[in-house]
C-alpha cells in the first residue's frame, strides 16, 4: 500500500505534468520533478530521525502500553510537519512498537512499552543500508520501480553512496530477488505481490511441508535441527531487539532444514523458491512481535516432536502451525 505522502506527490506530479504538457513548458516540469524528488528524500531523512526520537521519548518518559500518540502532538513536540510524523508512525507500526486501534488511533504496544528496559542497540541511529534496503523493497512491492533499473537510478533515488549501494545490491542478489545484467543494470526477479498469491503460497506449503515429514526417505538431521533450536531460543530471548529480516531468515532456515530431511529434492527446491518469492511480502506486512514470539515457541515444539521421533504428530503440528500463520498474516496484509 502506498504511503499517503507518496500518493500526494504522485497526484501533484501528474496534475502539473498535464498542465505543463498542454502549455509545453517542459523546463518548469523538469524543475518541479527534481524539486519534489528532493522533498521526498528530505521527508524520509526527517522520518528516520523521528523514529529514533519517538523511541527515545517512550523510553525516557516510561510510557505504558496503550498510551496514545497523536500526529499533531508529535509534530508540535518535534517542530516538524505532520507528513514525516505520519511516515515515522507507520514505520513504528511495522516494527510492532505501535499498534493501530479500531478508532484509527496509534497507541504504544506491549513491545513498545519494553523500550523502557531496552539497551542502546534498540535506540541506536538508523542504519542507512537497512533504510535503503527496505525502501527499495517497499517501492518494488508498490510498483514504483520498473523491472530493470541502473545503478545510477538507484543512487539518485535513494540518496546513498556507491559503496553503500553495492552492499545493498549484493544483499538483494544473495537473497534472490534481483540479478545483475550485463553492464551496470539490474533486473528484479518475480516476487509475490498480492494477498491472493501469498495465500496460495501458504496453502502450497501446508501440502508439501507436512508431506515431506511423512516421506519414506525422511532422515532426521539432528545436528541441523539442534542448531535451529538454539537459534529459535535466541530469537525468543531477544524478540524485542531482532528485526523482521532476522526472524524471517531464522524461520525459513528451520522450515528448509526440515524439508531437506525429507530427502525429496522436489520438496526442497519448491520450498526454497517459494521462500525467495515471499520474502518481500513478509517484510512489508505489519511486524507483530507478540505473534513472532508465539511462532518461535511453536517452532520449538515442532523441533521437539521431530527430535523425539514423533513424525506423524510433527506433520499434524506443522499443518496447524502453517494454517494459523497464514490466517494471521493474511489478515495483517489485507488490513
Amino acid at each position: 500500500m502506498l504511503q499517503n505522502s507518496r500518493k500526494y506527490h504522485f497526484c501533484e506530479y501528474f496534475s502539473v505534468f498535464l498542465r505543463h504538457f498542454r502549455s509545453r513548458k517542459t523546463t518548469k516540469w523538469y524543475y518541479f520533478v527534481l524539486k519534489n524528488h528532493g522533498e521526498i528524500l528530505m521527508v524520509r531523512r526527517i522520518a528516520d530521525t523521528l523514529v529514533l526520537q519517538i523511541k527515545q521519548m517512550i523510553a525516557a518518559e516510561g510510557l505504558a502500553a496503550g498510551t496514545r500518540l497523536s500526529e499533531r502532538a508529535l509534530a508540535e513536540r518535534f517542530r516538524v510537519s505532520r507528513t514525516p510524523v505520519r511516515e515515522a508512525i507507520q514505520r513504528l507500526v511495522r516494527e510492532g512498537l505501535l499498534a493501530t486501534s479500531e478508532d484509527g488511533a496509534h497507541r504504544i504496544s506491549s513491545a513498545g512499552a519494553m523500550l523502557v528496559q531496552s539497551g542502546e542497540k534498540q535506540l541506536a541511529p538508523p542504519d542507512p543500508l537497512e533504510q535503503a534496503y527496505f525502501a527499495i523493497a517497499e517501492d518494488r512491492l508498490a510498483g514504483q520501480l520498473p523491472e530493470r533499473v541502473t545503478e545510477n537510478e538507484f543512487a539518485r533515488r535513494y540518496d546513498i553512496s556507491r559503496a553503500q549501494l553495492a552492499a545493498v545490491l549484493r544483499r538483494m542478489a544473495q537473497e534472490g530477488w534481483i540479478e545483475r545484467l550485463p553492464g551496470h543494470g539490474w533486473r528484479f526477479t518475480p516476487i509475490l505481490t498480492s494477498a491472493a498469491t501469498y495465500d496460495q503460497g501458504y496453502r502450497f506449503r501446508i501440502l508439501i511441508e507436512a508431506a515431506g515429514i511423512l516421506e519414506p526417505t525422511f532422515s532426521l538431521n539432528r545436528a541441523a535441527l539442534e542448531r535451529c533450536e538454539q537459534q529459535q531460543r535466541m530469537l525468543l530471548e531477544r524478540i524485542n531487539e531482532v528485526s523482521a529480516a532476522d526472524i524471517f531468515n531464522a524461520n525459513t532456515q528451520l522450515h528448509e532444514a526440515i524439508a531437506e530431511c525429507s530427502g525429496n529434492v522436489f520438496f526442497i527446491d519448491s520450498l526454497k523458491r517459494l521462500n525467495s518469492l515471499r520474502r518481500l511480502m513478509e517484510y512489508r506486512k505489519t511486524f507483530n512481535r507478540e505473534a513472532s514470539a508465539r511462532r518461535c515457541r511453536e517452532h520449538l515444539s515442532l523441533i521437539e516432536l521431530l527430535l523425539t521421533g514423533q513424525q506423524e504428530a510433527a506433520a499434524d503440528f506443522i499443518r496447524l502451525h502453517l494454517r494459523d500463520a497464514a490466517r494471521e498474516k493474511s489478515a495483517r496484509i489485507d488490513s
